[in-house]
């Protein structure tokens, strides 16, 4: 009769936590997710493409930047061959933090050695502390790669400074024991006056400026790429913007068949590039609409998966394993297109880092999605640096180029996927983590 008893009491304990944990979910503004990637276990496998994806990912930043002034082409061939040189001469800071970041992943993974990786950490952060021209600690966003001198008349780019600093404070936790990539780091994020990026503004930085008609009118007020830029802004021991700032940007909902999601109506890689190096893993805001968001990106990767595949009515080439449209080359020039909604001139392109940049969101998906585009169509869009960076499987046009940011979103999200090792050298600086407090994104459980 115990035994029953005992039974019974467990099933009615079962059944309450079942209730609560169903309650929870019906009231979470995000709704399907598949879960974290934490829960997911890679195959053999799927560990060994995913080494040797990252290892040719690495080899675009390892050959790719100017070793004495550590600035990362913005693109190459994607067979390493160089470009003419009104191209091959373009650097992007954001690729350059990137490339900072990827340095870290090679050394910790034994791709080179732990004293080249340094040296070549050491060079780009002195040259950004001490030689690259800034204003008021912002770059701009085409640099020379040999000289540092602004090219194509770009901005000072208050996001593309802010990725750039997403490398330097990751090389800055990597090799939080060496005084020398301490200081240069802590100097050059400590430099950057976010409040002069306000331009007035009580809360909203500004796109960026130009010294030929000052500051661009564009302020980041919607959700987009720049959390991590509101998070360094907010976290800044020096200029700090108030904690307010992180509730003044618009918190519009996206739904898409059985998905709802925070967005704006814009390509994926919004929903990638802070959390390459920011562990957003579960944390939810104190205030509403109490986002969670790693689960929103989770949920953003899968609604954007469906909508491919409503899409492969109109282009056949979308398959299960056979999708993904981002911000890309096309065959008729670069455009920001994907969805939903639906955005840009869509052709039944794909673009590999919209399921690369997502590896550590939903790997169920992703993983299967970029083996199968490397075992169908192999050595026509799988080469010396990994993925071309889009392709067509209804037209067959390839692009010949590589792009900087696309080729290092897949290996920061890969390696975050494999080992969490970004979130986690990132995560010893102690200014965005004490944002994330002021802010109110709290691990959940916790609080203060």
């Amino acid at each position: 009769m115990l035994f029953f008893e005992k039974r019974l009491r467990r099933a009615v304990k079962l059944f309450l936590l079942y209730c609560i944990v169903a309650a929870t979910v019906a009231t979470a503004p995000a709704q399907r997710s598949s879960g974290s990637s934490a829960s997911y276990r890679l195959k053999p496998d799927e560990a060994t493409f995913l080494e040797d994806l990252s290892r040719r990912s690495f080899r675009f930043f390892q050959e790719q930047a100017d070793p004495q002034t550590g600035l990362v082409r913005d693109r190459a061939r994607t067979d390493g061959t160089p470009h003419r040189e009104a191209q091959n001469k373009i650097a992007s800071i954001a690729a350059t933090g990137f490339g900072l970041t990827a340095w870290c992943i090679a050394a910790e993974r034994g791709w080179v050695s732990k004293q080249e990786a340094r040296e070549r950490v050491l060079a780009a952060l002195r040259f950004f502390a001490d030689r690259q021209e800034h204003k008021e600690g912002w770059f701009y966003h085409f640099v020379n790669v040999r000289t540092g001198e602004r090219e194509w008349k770009s901005e000072l780019s208050s996001i593309d400074t802010t990725l750039l600093l997403g490398g330097v404070l990751t090389a800055r936790g990597y090799f939080q024991t060496d005084r020398e990539i301490v200081r240069l780091a802590t100097k050059i994020y400590h430099r950057v006056d976010f409040q002069w990026m306000l331009n007035g503004h009580p809360h909203l930085l500004s796109h960026g400026w130009r010294p030929e008609s000052g500051f661009i009118q564009h302020r980041w007020g919607d959700y987009s790429e720049s959390a991590l830029l509101y998070l360094l802004a907010i976290g800044s021991p020096t200029h700090p913007i108030p904690a307010e700032s992180w509730y003044a940007w618009k918190r519009d909902w996206i739904t898409y068949g059985e998905y709802k999601y925070l967005s704006a109506p814009a390509p994926l890689f919004i929903h990638q590039y802070s959390h390459a190096w920011v562990d957003f893993r579960g944390r939810r805001e104190s205030k509403p609409p109490s986002v969670d968001y790693f689960e929103n990106s989770v949920i953003a990767t899968r609604a954007h998966r469906a909508f491919c595949l409503d899409l492969a009515k109109e282009f056949p080439g979308y398959t299960e394993n056979m999708w993904g449209i981002t911000a890309s080359d096309t065959a008729k020039g670069y455009h920001a297109w994907g969805g939903p909604p639906r955005r840009g001139p869509i052709d039944g392109s794909v673009v590999p880092c919209a399921a690369g940049g997502s590896l550590m969101f939903a790997p169920e998906i992703t993983v299967p999605a970029l083996r199968e585009m490397k075992e169908k169509l192999g050595e026509k869009i799988y080469g010396r640096y990994g993925f071309t960076d889009a392709f067509n499987p209804n037209t067959g046009w390839v692009n010949p180029d590589v792009i900087g940011i696309d080729v290092g979103i897949i290996l920061l999200s890969a390696e975050n996927l494999r080992s969490g090792n970004v979130w986690l050298w990132f995560k010893r600086n102690p200014e965005p983590e004490d944002a994330l407090r002021r802010v109110g994104l709290l691990r959940q459980g916790k609080r203060g």
